[in-house]
């Protein structure tokens, strides 16, 4: 008979330091405390050195960047002045050169506002257009939480709560030095 292999429900306990007293609870703040900055301070240096390669490659990269762009003007501006020539009097869309192709394609519709919102659904209401305006019910939570014994009768809403333990290393902010 094979064995069957036991599948081990429970986790491993971790090892930790727990504190037997006051004093070794605040050294171990004090070390949470420092554990952090030393974090901040290497995530700091991680964004520095990010951002020193990050500018040298977007250096880099510009005069490409602006190649490309004038270049594709300058195509734009020939496929315009031969469109005609080029697509067999406007009867295709794409014309394919020995090297790429050059494309006109319409984009999809999209809609802007030239005045503020609540004013267009004020005109679109006022146009007897309400199919323009989205009319999506949302629960308040705000004002569930402000009574919670009104809601508490209501199926399907709970209103819960849970305590955080939080550890809080003191730290002093530098001064800001005027320049």
């Amino acid at each position: 008979m094979a064995k069957t292999s036991k599948t081990r429900i429970k986790a491993a306990a971790v090892a930790v330091d727990v504190p037997q007293n006051r004093e070794a609870a605040a050294a171990a703040i004090a070390a949470v405390g420092s554990a952090s900055r030393n974090l901040q301070r290497i995530g700091a240096e991680m964004n520095d050195a990010l951002a020193e390669i990050k500018e040298a490659y977007e250096r880099e990269a510009e005069p490409f960047r602006r190649e490309i762009e004038a270049r594709t003007e300058g195509l734009r501006v020939f496929a315009e002045a031969n469109r005609a020539a080029l697509t067999n009097n406007y009867k295709v869309k794409t014309v394919a050169l020995t090297t790429g192709e050059l494309v006109w394609r319409m984009n999809p519709p999209s809609v802007r506002l030239v005045d503020t919102e609540e004013n267009v659904i004020a005109a679109c209401e006022a146009a007897g257009r309400r199919e323009f305006v989205r009319y999506t019910p949302t629960l308040n939570r705000d004002a569930i939480k402000a009574d919670p014994d009104a809601a508490a009768g209501i199926a399907g809403l709970r209103i819960g709560q849970s305590e955080a333990f939080v550890v809080v290393p003191f730290e002093a902010e530098l001064a800001e030095v005027a320049a």
